[in-house]
């Protein structure tokens, strides 16, 4: 008996522009502080779900749609009861009821151009102040309005919107209103109504979990956890608590030194702080200090998160070391080998920034290497500000390779092993001779007149390997 063939799942091929907005929606430029990867997720397939029901891909402007981190925003804001009607940004409704965005209309104006009061934001029928076609859905909001060019392209108008009122009376007859209710909960609460879901009313439980909390715990130490559902305020710390708990880590990271209980201990800070909304000069501060940590301890996962929130919360002019954290910045994209953020980065550095002492040291490092003055970036390994060096620690071994495979072409037949420790940045001729043995280059050492020499006329092709392993791909945590 024939085997039954499996029910293979077509693809969905999304459409460039599509594609593009997704990007863009995860870029790290869009990035908005107090918005998680996990909400902007969720929104961004809201929206693309929302258009593709109702068949207008092709019908949106995707390269001006409006990015899922403004919709979070603005449903926080309307949850506060701060945004009324009148939004900072176009509604999705209404890109979508306007693809061609010829005109500007009231649902769309920012506050500043619309009024000066908040006083419509504080009506109890706001959708009063609708003119009718708002209140029809997205997909005949101007079927009245439109001619066509004959009978006959009308005559297939009516005849796909028939095909469509069918369909749905035949959804709703099908099943019975329990079994429509189960279906909604097993989907994910998915409505067959055509009103998009960041349009449809906000229940109590959606606006707590989108407005700010007010802790009102006590404890100084507190474990990290994800959060899986609305934090409540008696796990959560208010700032006055956070500012004690900040002295008690920071002492504490000074008398052990154990990096895994701070560690956690400032995840916990760091949610306390963004389910509040507090963003000040002691939220960069609490940044910055892990960010530190973690380079410290080598940890570049950690501390990218740190520099992404960083970036945010100096943008907003809260105080903090902004050039520091630019230079580890520099330093980050070298080892990533992330060419195109560090062109755009350069791009925007200002006279200012170009004259801090570290910045300038960083974009030296970068010179150096980019001209391959392998003597120039060693002297610079060797004499770094601040906390430099412990990224530099990170690429400094790819990078010896690399001088190591230019040197067997420039020096034959032997180097000192003296002369390949000064060069190469070492401590010690002992450090550099473990370095050739951990590059498996242990047989191309010799003793010469009482003296230590490297063979670099033998030792050509093993480092023209080495090197292009050293440079793989790198992962956005710097890890290869």
């Amino acid at each position: 008996m024939a085997q039954p063939q499996p029910v293979q799942k077509n693809k969905v091929d999304w459409s460039k522009a599509v594609r593009d907005y997704v990007q863009r929606a995860f870029a790290q430029e869009n990035n908005v502080a107090g918005v998680s990867r996990e909400e902007v997720q969720e929104k961004l397939k809201q929206v693309i779900t929302a258009v593709a029901e109702k068949g207008m891909m092709d019908d949106v402007d995707w390269a001006s749609h409006p990015l899922p981190q403004q919709f979070v925003l603005q449903d926080r804001r309307r949850a506060l009861g701060v945004d009324g009607q009148q939004n900072a940004w176009p509604t999705p409704a209404s890109h979508l009821a306007d693809p061609l965005h010829g005109h500007t209309n009231n649902a769309s104006l920012s506050p500043s151009k619309k009024r000066k009061s908040t006083d419509a934001s504080l009506t109890d029928h706001p959708d009063d102040s609708q003119p009718p076609w708002r209140k029809t859905n997205s997909r005949n909001m101007f079927e009245d309005r439109i001619t066509y060019a004959n009978q006959g392209q009308a005559n297939r108008v009516d005849k796909k919107q028939r095909k469509n009122k069918e369909k749905d009376n035949f959804i709703n007859s099908k099943f019975s209103p329990a079994e429509l209710e189960k279906r909604r909960q097993r989907f994910g609460n998915i409505s067959t109504d055509v009103t998009p879901p960041w349009a449809s009313p906000r229940t109590d439980d959606a606006e707590a979990r989108s407005g700010p909390v007010v802790g009102t715990c006590q404890q100084l130490e507190k474990r990290y956890f994800r959060l899986t559902a609305p934090p409540k305020p008696e796990t959560v710390r208010p700032l006055p608590v956070l500012e004690q708990t900040l002295a008690l880590l920071k002492k504490k990271w000074r008398e052990e030194k154990n990096y895994g209980y701070i560690c956690d201990q400032f995840k916990s800070l760091r949610q306390d702080l963004t389910v509040q909304h507090i963003r000040s000069a002691f939220t960069v501060d609490v940044y910055e200090i892990h960010a530190r940590i973690a380079l410290e301890k080598g940890d570049l996962g950690e501390y990218n998160q740190c520099q992404t929130q960083l970036r945010a919360l100096y943008s907003q002019n809260l105080g903090g070391h902004p050039e520091e954290f630019l230079a580890y910045r520099i330093l980050y994209f070298i080892h990533t080998c992330n060419r195109t953020d560090m062109n755009d980065m350069l791009a925007d550095l200002t006279p200012t920034d170009k004259n801090d002492h570290a910045v300038k040291h960083a974009l030296a490092v970068r010179s150096a290497l980019a001209l391959g003055n392998y003597h120039r970036f060693f002297r610079l390994y060797i004499d770094y500000p601040n906390l430099g060096g412990n990224l530099m620690d990170k690429f400094v071994d790819r990078e010896r390779v690399a001088a190591l495979a230019n040197m067997c072409k420039a020096y034959k037949p032997f180097v000192k092993l003296s002369f390949l420790s000064f060069e190469l940045g070492f401590e010690s001729d002992r450090a550099c001779l473990d370095f050739l043995v951990q590059k498996q280059a242990q047989h191309l050492i010799q003793d010469t007149d009482g003296e230590l020499c490297f063979q670099t006329g033998k030792a050509g092709l093993l480092f023209d390997q080495l090197r292009a392993q050293a440079f793989a791909k790198v992962d956005i945590k710097g890890q290869i």
